[in-house]
């Protein structure tokens, strides 16, 4: 049986762990820091198995070089531009990219290029579940997907990005995505100001206030969930009514869903 469990980090950070109850033994991803990771582990008398690594901002790796001193068994898996090869060991790392398998003690883990919040991201696929709710897909997708929204494009492209959004989109529905910050109410009231009219997303800006007044995660989030609520899982294929509310608001004459998406893009860079 395996928990999946959030640690706050920073602002707006969470570290995703997997823990394996039976073995009490955890993998970390993208671990920006050490501190609140390794007090968890020690507080719960958890070994830290593997950190896995989505892309190569500080917030994402800068808790990797004390962790591995503080586990000397850890297992780094990151792509070798995600800048850890001249910092850990080779007895310490493992470098990944699409089509290298990996594994979750018992469980495959697909390793997929979800480029375009940076040109070397990648996100973990992992299906395992219970009886109660049957095997399910978890994402640990990073800063590529969030809860209503996507990632900044830094050293991606759009078209990388976009090309990530379509790749999600045809998982199955009941796929849950774990995205490694709580940007959600933000997200959620660009998304407002995209279609104000839109009762699904007034309805998330109310449920999910209310958990972050109780200070509870919003995530992970379902594919179905996504697709109700993030305007550029659905700028994929854009309705009459999101064309039109891209178009007033910008420049753009053509209703295209990479323009769409891009357009969207653009706003929210500076909503």
């Amino acid at each position: 049986m395996l928990d999946i469990t959030p640690i706050a980090a920073f602002d707006t950070n969470y570290i995703w762990l997997l823990i394996n109850r039976d073995k009490q033994e955890a993998i970390a991803i993208d671990t920006g820091d050490a501190t609140v990771v390794q007090n968890f582990l020690q507080q719960n008398q958890i070994k830290l198995q593997a950190i896995w690594i989505t892309h190569h901002h500080h917030d994402h790796t800068g808790g990797v070089l004390q962790l591995v001193k503080q586990n000397p068994d850890v297992q780094i898996f990151a792509h070798k531009n995600h800048g850890l090869t001249d910092k850990i060991a080779q007895k310490n790392l493992t470098l990944i990219d699409e089509n290298i398998p990996i594994t979750a003690w018992e469980y495959a883990v697909k390793v997929w290029q979800t480029f375009g919040h940076t040109d070397s991201h990648l996100s973990f696929l992992l299906q395992v579940g219970n009886k109660q709710v049957g095997n399910k897909i978890h994402v640990f997708c990073g800063d590529t997907l969030f809860a209503a929204g996507c990632g900044r494009v830094f050293t991606g492209t759009i078209e990388q990005l976009f090309a990530s959004f379509q790749r999600f989109n045809a998982l199955a529905t009941d796929t849950l995505f774990y995205p490694a910050h709580e940007y959600t109410l933000q997200n959620l009231e660009f998304a407002n100001f995209i279609l104000p009219n839109d009762n699904n997303i007034k309805q998330a800006l109310k449920n999910y206030a209310q958990l972050q007044k109780i200070n509870k995660p919003t995530l992970p989030t379902t594919l179905a969930n996504e697709r109700q609520i993030n305007v550029f899982l659905q700028a994929l294929n854009p309705s009459d009514d999101l064309s039109l509310a891209v178009q007033q608001k910008t420049n753009i004459s053509d209703n295209q869903p990479l323009t769409i998406f891009a357009a969207l893009r653009k706003l929210k860079n500076n909503f």
